[in-house]
């Protein structure tokens, strides 16, 4: 399986994990491909991070094919950099990523203007490949409205609205500024945004979306329930929001599965960070997509075989794991953390 989205720590972070456990945890789910985010710290946004990040995970020695988005930032000088190096070490740079908006790593482009900038420099540059999106406004966020003792409150700081009004304008913006690549909107968690992308692709516009296992499987109710730490960016959503996503996945309306996987320290959990471990999520959703009827061709659409066709890898065999071994699965992968919300979710 592949997993297109995961932050795997290391570095000044390695007492959250290391690459080798990681990918080790993967291999174990069955999972054989990721693709790695850019807010590591320190952020892989030029060339001597990249090379540095590439050379680690190759040492690791595991098997597990190993790709890392490039991130963006607001000035054009590193957008070009960062593109050079993009179109030199593809696939292995399978692609650019921007934070609409912030997050962990403080990686965010909050203004329209930095946006824009990104997708003119792009399209100045002739880059036509995949720019991921964590699509969530600023001005739109409500932190007042965030209450540390109860994680759910976190979908009142951080709305639907604020998702929505992002996937709008980086549509928009791309339009605009002619850019020819392809957008893929990450962990969407609200069927307004979806609405807002199918509208798009009815209109000729290269855009891919994906659901992560914690925002088709939880709601913000779970998020009270404080041992959970069901607390990430986006934030999980109302049952009807859950509901709904989980609904289009079985339709077939969104082109893959992606974890996110995130893990942080117990501690960082409980000073209120965000993110999540997810290797065992995505285990958990096939078995419960299975139970609702997923046919063969559509997992295999959802674990790797749409992320081969947009990213123009070489088309292999998608794994889909047999439905009796899923949770066994799943509960060992989850025993490598600390913490882990589907864990708990399951045993408690």
């Amino acid at each position: 399986m592949i997993d297109p989205h995961v932050h795997l720590r290391d570095w000044s972070q390695n007492e959250k994990e290391t690459l080798s456990h990681g990918l080790g945890v993967a291999l174990t789910c069955g999972i054989d491909e990721v693709f790695d985010m850019p807010n590591t710290q320190p952020a892989l946004t030029e060339r001597e991070s990249i090379l540095r990040r590439l050379k680690d995970a190759e040492q690791c020695g595991l098997g597990v094919r190993y790709h890392l988005y490039a991130g963006v930032t607001s000035s054009a000088e590193q957008i070009r950099r960062v593109v050079s190096i993009a179109q030199e070490l593809f696939p292995q740079v399978v692609g650019l990523k921007l934070f609409a908006g912030h997050s962990t790593g403080n990686m965010g482009l909050i203004k329209e203007r930095e946006q824009s900038l990104v997708y003119r420099t792009l399209k100045e540059c002739g880059y036509e490949g995949v720019v991921a999106l964590h699509c969530e406004k600023e001005s739109l966020l409500h932190p007042e409205l965030y209450d540390p003792a109860d994680f759910s409150t976190h979908s009142l700081a951080r709305p639907v609205e604020a998702e929505v009004a992002s996937v709008s304008d980086q549509l928009q913006f791309s339009q605009e500024e002619g850019f020819r690549g392809h957008l893929h909107i990450c962990h969407l968690s609200s069927i307004e945004a979806l609405h807002e992308i199918e509208k798009a692709r009815m209109k000729g516009v290269r855009v891919s979306c994906a659901v992560t296992p914690h925002h088709a499987l939880l709601s913000s109710e779970d998020a009270k329930e404080r041992t959970l730490y069901a607390k990430m960016n986006p934030p999980l959503r109302s049952e009807t929001e859950r509901s709904t996503l989980f609904a289009a996945l079985l339709e077939g309306r969104v082109d893959w599965i992606e974890s996110d996987h995130a893990p942080h320290t117990l501690q960082d959990k409980e000073a209120g960070a965000s993110g999540i471990p997810g290797f065992s999520g995505i285990l958990l959703l096939v078995k419960r997509l299975l139970e609702q009827g997923a046919t063969r061709p559509l997992l295999e659409q959802l674990l790797g075989r749409r992320v081969q066709e947009v990213f123009k890898l070489p088309i292999r065999d998608v794994f889909v794991p047999a439905y009796d071994d899923l949770e066994s699965l799943s509960l060992k992968s989850a025993a490598e953390y600390p913490w882990d919300s589907y864990r708990n979710l399951r045993l408690r």
